[in-house]
């Protein structure tokens, strides 16, 4: 299913290797009003296995899991049949493959280290199709990606990106508001607002999150998808 209906609970699933984490992830969730936890699993085969039972919303996808598995525990789930999302939750962050893990259909990344109030926010705006991408992951995939000048993925036939759009996308991944962007680079907050509707339209997305990911989709390219960044401490 492809959004929580609304007379049921987010319905979830967590795979976490982590025993401890796992089992208190799910009494935690467990308790608060809009969550049924429908398995604590600690390999991808566990979670295969309650996707063939019941229809599940969401599923809380630990990092080091889905690094081990490669990316082929999201294909699988696909090819079974789940038409859910993920959110990843992360302990520490592998810029490449951070950004392909969303490339391949992941909706969000969590940071293990933020508070739990904030996990209930950003389970409940991605099980609502929204992407979650908090400040510090985005800091922390921008480090990495600006560098290497944002653009948007070829399937979107939008053509080259001009000084303005590529310099407001820049600020976008970065993490600032549309004044700090104007501020940046000389231009107006509704001159700012302006390029950023020009960008929604070329790519027909709707939110900045959603500009983010493409745009990391674009950055991560074909080659050096796999070259490992690590990254185990956020910039603030």
């Amino acid at each position: 299913m492809n959004e929580p209906r609304e007379d049921h609970a987010i319905r979830l699933v967590i795979l976490d290797q982590v025993g401890l984490f796992r089992v208190s992830l799910g009494r935690l969730l467990a308790s608060q009003p809009g969550f049924e936890v429908a398995g604590e699993c600690g390999t991808t085969s566990e979670v295969l296995e309650v996707l063939a039972r019941r229809p599940i919303d969401l599923i809380l996808l630990d990092f080091d899991v889905y690094t081990e598995a490669g990316g082929d525990f999201i294909s699988a789930a696909r090819e079974a049949g789940y038409q859910g999302r993920f959110l990843i939750i992360a302990g520490s962050l592998d810029v490449r493959k951070s950004a392909l893990a969303l490339k391949l259909g992941a909706s969000g990344i969590f940071l293990k280290s933020e508070a739990p109030d904030r996990l209930l926010h950003a389970i409940r705006a991605v099980a609502a199709g929204e992407v979650w991408l908090d400040h510090k992951v985005v800091n922390l995939l921008a480090d990495e990606l600006v560098d290497r000048h944002p653009r948007l993925p070829d399937r979107f036939h939008t053509g080259p990106l001009d000084d303005r759009e590529r310099q407001v996308l820049t600020g976008i991944v970065g993490g600032f508001s549309n004044r700090k962007i104007g501020e940046n680079i000389g231009l107006s907050e509704s001159s700012v607002k302006n390029v950023v509707q020009r960008l929604f339209t070329k790519t027909g997305v709707k939110t900045r999150s959603q500009l983010v990911r493409i745009a990391l989709e674009g950055s991560l390219g074909e080659q050096n998808a796999h070259e490992p960044v690590e990254i185990r401490q956020s910039h603030d």
